[in-house]
């Protein structure tokens, strides 16, 4: 998607050049391979709220894109929970569907930090560099918090020269950065020295960030002497000044960037290329000859989609020289969400109404949190800032949202000061060079968590069109019958059935081809806990908003959590008696199989169905037509031909009927034909099994099979918002999230969609958080607070 938008831009460089060469073409090659299938992943988490209390539940939304739509292949996203000194909290584990995924953690209500960290990634994202796996902290609000905070004594100086190298005789920009101890900037005074003496002096410009130039001469020494806030002075090392090499200053206009490169020494003739690439994907290819020591390029970029642009300087081998990286903002990445009040509840409890609307053409998919507008909230980063920047570099940005709120020339000029203070995105142009491609260590999780396994014990010849291994899986009451056909080698899986929270699976191989005695082992699709980290950053304490939280917080754990308790007032409803067999069709049966010319059994109510030891013994002679053998397995004809047979409404072999427990069934339905939902038009009818499920179990699923325990996603809960107009219970409400809903979806031409909510007891305004994401990529946040 990525290179089709970008087809056009190498024709607005000027200068391109391809050579024939068989190292170009082996470059090339190998370089296409590579940006075809090694696009990284990036994520962003939506949370209902900037800060919480031990107690409290974290409910929270990821959107996650692969160069510039949302991800497609991968299917499960892994989010480790850590404590302050790095142990594991919990672990979530979603499903991801139209590259979103969404659920929900508890904090311990014990939990003595005052922080959180999480580590959100796919299983891709894990053959990259582990230092862009999407990893933040989240303040907990307890009473050591707010008690007092922890005094930072600790500074960080460090120097960046443009392009990677300094040269002697090559004027360079030098940019440094200035942090304390948890990465936070602090403001320095610098000061250039050239030996003893000071050359140059610099304060930095913003957020501990600035840059100085230098010409260095072969045979001076350079150092950098800095002071920290607390008035100490320190001194630092230039990074080596080298002989031979290349250096690199860009210049930066809105619509275009301009690189001037100059060669030093061995590199100051020769060709060389000049790549660009965004999300490892090719950008343009410039090939120069050096003239004079010096080459000059203007390269367009109103075409580009924003983000990071990441310009590499090769030899004529396609070995690297210098590198830097620039953002492209060209404002593309955005829409605008719009948000009407159709009814504003002026009272407590009172419902409330909001529209929310998207451009016609878009669609999207949306999260929206209502907070009690007195909560802290944080402004420093949001959707478009952690999947357009912060993923994309290393090391801490402060406060990214400065950077993408306006597009002044003055904020860029800002902003190319991170893109010479962080690293990025490294490419291995040598390996690529030399035809080699990074090597996978994990592949993408094309699939949906479910239950796998294979047959050990089998010859070749027996797992040949074996058949089925039949799966009941049992949670919490509750059965699923499942066919999972047998492959060649011996794997099977469960394609059609997404596995959540731990089920215990009962089984038995295929009867055929002596296959009874095989061995079943199940697989485990969930990747083993990362190294964990810490939660390093500190937090401001004790503002109004987070101690509002934490009181709020503590009353409502007294008041036993409002949210968990529910008033249903009694309803009665005076109808037609339905008979036992109609309920249970309208319970079991759906779509083609509900209703209809058919005749149905219900075993549940029928006391004689346990004395019959398959159900074919049970449905001989109770329907005329219907001819069912003694065989085993059993044929039945009806009118001529074979009646279809289901089980839960999947179609099955008799065979597959023949092995489950008439004590397992709970409805047959013998269905007239024709039946239009069976393969061939249904001349013969059909026959649909249905096992037990809910309050008809009455006996153990899979009794005297083999069974083993499997565990898949973690369970979805449903963010619990009263509804005042149904209940209105004595309890007070004190919820400082009013509403939470991950899953509002605008389709392309319906524009609007509506949500309600209603008022707590206690708050007077509220802040209202929109934050999504459309098919094509584009994003969209929106904060509004409501009196």
């Amino acid at each position: 998607m990525l290179q089709r938008l970008l087809s056009g831009f190498t024709a607005l460089v000027l200068l391109v050049v391809f050579t024939s060469s068989v190292h170009s073409q082996t470059f090339e090659n190998t370089f296409q391979k590579f940006s075809n299938n090694f696009i990284p992943e990036r994520i962003h988490l939506h949370l209902d709220k900037s800060s919480y209390a031990t107690g409290d539940t974290i409910w929270f939304k990821a959107y996650l894109i692969n160069g510039i739509t949302p991800v497609e292949d991968s299917k499960t996203l892994y989010i480790d929970w850590t404590d302050p000194s790095g142990k594991l909290i919990s672990r979530s584990t979603l499903p991801i569907i139209s590259g979103v995924a969404f659920g929900q953690t508890e904090i311990p209500p014990a939990f003595a930090g005052n922080a959180i960290h999480l580590k959100a990634y796919t299983k891709w994202m894990l053959n990259f560099d582990s230092a862009f796996l999407y990893n933040r902290d989240i303040p907990i609000i307890n009473t050591n918090e707010i008690a007092g905070t922890k005094q930072i004594t600790t500074y960080q100086f460090s120097l960046f020269p443009e392009g990677g190298d300094l040269l002697y005789g090559a004027t360079s920009k030098v940019a440094f950065k200035a942090t304390d101890g948890y990465g936070n900037p602090v403001h320095v005074n610098v000061n250039l020295m050239e030996g003893n003496k000071a050359i140059q002096k610099v304060n930095d410009m913003h957020d501990g960030m600035g840059f100085f130039y230098i010409r260095p001469i072969r045979g001076n020494q350079y150092s950098v002497s800095w002071k920290d806030p607390s008035g100490k002075e320190h001194t630092t090392s230039l990074p080596e000044i080298k002989s031979s090499g290349v250096s690199m200053q860009l210049l930066i206009t809105p619509d275009k960037r301009t690189l001037l490169i100059q060669g030093v020494g061995s590199n100051a003739k020769g060709t060389f290329h000049i790549i660009g690439t965004m999300y490892n994907q090719p950008v343009f290819n410039i090939e120069r000859s050096m003239q004079d020591s010096s080459v000059t390029a203007i390269i367009p970029v109103n075409t580009l989609p924003s983000g990071i642009l990441r310009i590499t300087v090769l030899d004529s081998l396609y070995h690297p020289l210098s590198e830097r990286i620039t953002f492209i903002n060209n404002n593309e990445f955005k829409f605008r969400t719009d948000m009407q009040v159709a009814h504003w509840g002026m009272n407590k409890r009172a419902r409330n109404e909001l529209e929310i609307s998207v451009p016609d053409s878009l669609g999207a998919n949306l999260s929206i949190s209502v907070t009690d507008a007195r909560l802290d909230l944080d402004t420093t980063q949001n959707i478009m800032t952690d999947l357009l920047l912060t993923d994309e570099i290393k090391g801490k940005v402060y406060n990214p949202a400065f950077y993408l709120g306006n597009n002044e020339d003055s904020t860029q000029k800002l902003l190319d000061l991170v893109m010479l203070t962080n690293g990025w995105r490294k490419i291995n142009w040598t390996d690529l060079a030399a035809g080699i491609l990074p090597k996978i260590q994990f592949n993408k999780d094309t699939s949906y968590m479910t239950i796998s396994g294979r047959l050990y014990g089998a010859t070749p010849g027996q797992l040949q069109n074996a058949g089925d291994v039949i799966l009941i899986v049992n949670q919490k009451g509750k059965s699923d019958w499942i066919m999972a056909p047998v492959n060649p080698d011996g794997r099977f899986d469960a394609t059609n059935f997404i596995l959540f929270d731990t089920a215990t699976v009962y089984y038995q191989p295929p009867k055929g081809k002596g296959l009874g005695n095989v061995s079943v082992q199940f697989s485990e699709k969930r990747l083993p806990t990362l190294s964990l980290t810490n939660a390093t950053s500190p937090f401001v304490r004790d503002t109004s908003g987070r101690s509002l939280q934490f009181q709020l917080s503590r009353q409502l754990m007294d008041e036993l959590k409002f949210n968990q308790t529910k008033v249903l007032e009694t309803v009665t409803i005076k109808a037609r008696t339905k008979s036992p067999t109609q309920i249970m069709d309208e319970k079991y049966t759906s779509g083609l199989f509900s209703g209809g010319d058919s005749r149905g059994f219900d075993l549940v109510n029928d006391p004689s169905a346990v004395a019959f030891t398959s159900i074919f013994d049970y449905l001989r002679g109770r329907v005329a037509g219907i001819q069912i053998s003694t065989d085993n397995p059993p044929v039945l004809s009806w009118r001529g031909g074979s009646p279809a047979l289901f089980l839960n409404e999947m179609p099955v072999t008799s065979d597959v009927i023949s092995t489950i427990p008439v004590s397992d069934i709970a409805y047959v339905k013998v269905l007239n034909p024709p039946f239009m939902g069976a393969t061939g038009g249904g001349g013969s009818g059909a026959i649909a099994i249905y096992t037990r499920r809910g309050d008809d179990q009455q006996s153990t699923p899979g009794k005297g099979l083999s069974r083993n325990t499997v565990t898949g996603y973690s369970v979805e809960r449903k963010f619990y918002s009263p509804n005042y107009d149904l209940t209105d219970p004595e309890q007070k409400d004190l919820r400082t999230t009013l509403y939470w809903n991950p899953t509002v979806r605008i389709t392309p031409g319906q524009k609007t969609a509506t949500v309600t909510f209603f008022n707590n007891d206690i708050s007077e305004s509220f802040r209202i958080v929109i934050e999504g994401m459309s098919p094509d990529g584009k994003f969209t946040r929106t904060v509004k607070v409501m009196e």
